[in-house]
């Protein structure tokens, strides 16, 4: 069974991900990082994905990092995340979301590379899902271009196949959450909120999405969100 390093935060996609590994016969070392994210609780949920997967899982604290990622609602302190507003075409097609982090894929990706040819393994793995609204290092050229340049950066050091797999990025997330109800997903145990807290608030993009995603594949949410279809918990 290949040994793999995946990048999982908690959330939907790259929890999906992981079991979908799994299924795959992979032998999953998972890879939380801290990136200086408001919405630190979804790590408790890649552990919860670990546990059940049988799975090893480190977390790894890069918030130095994120107190210098001004500029993004996820790690500067100073912007509020947004409630979710659909952009018009001219917005989305020129990343200006106030959730993106730049560059963030790029970094969890290098961490992941360096462990990866530190234990021997076979393969990274990261849940991006390229959409509309995705980060400019979350769609196939990206993924693409970073493998060929570990390739040079690992070379004579990293196991002779290692690879990058990146499973979910020509899916929609309908799609996501129909693979993960055929492969069992819990998604109760799963975070999607950029707001953090205890409870996902139901109005952030991330949640909003969420919500999509469920209703598009068909597929009953269990998640409870604060604020959901104009009903709002106390």
């Amino acid at each position: 069974m290949p040994k793999t390093v995946a990048i999982v935060s908690g959330g939907l996609d790259s929890v999906t991900m992981a079991y979908h590994l799994r299924a795959q016969g992979h032998t999953l070392h998972l890879l939380s990082v801290n990136y200086g994210q408001r919405h630190l609780v979804e790590h408790e949920f890649a552990a919860k994905a670990a546990g059940a997967l049988g799975a090893s899982h480190d977390i790894v604290d890069l918030s130095p990092v994120g107190r210098l990622l001004s500029g993004s609602s996820l790690t500067d302190s100073t912007i509020d995340v947004p409630d979710h507003k659909k952009p018009d075409h001219a917005d989305g097609a020129s990343g200006t979301s106030p959730n993106v982090v730049p560059n963030r894929n790029a970094l969890l990706l290098s961490v992941a590379f360096a462990v990866a040819v530190a234990q021997q393994a076979e393969a990274v793995a990261v849940g991006v899902v390229d959409d509309l609204q995705a980060a400019p290092d979350s769609n196939a050229a990206f993924i693409d271009s970073f493998l060929a340049m570990e390739r040079i950066a690992t070379r004579g050091y990293a196991h002779p196949d290692l690879n990058l797999t990146a499973p979910l990025v020509r899916l929609r997330k309908s799609d996501v959450v129909s693979l993960g109800e055929e492969l069992g997903v819990p998604w109760t145990d799963t975070w999607s909120c950029f707001r953090g807290g205890t409870v996902q608030c139901g109005r952030c993009a991330a949640c909003t999405e969420r919500q999509e995603a469920f209703r598009d594949a068909g597929v009953t949410d269990p998640t409870t969100y604060r604020t959901s279809d104009s009903k709002e918990l106390p």
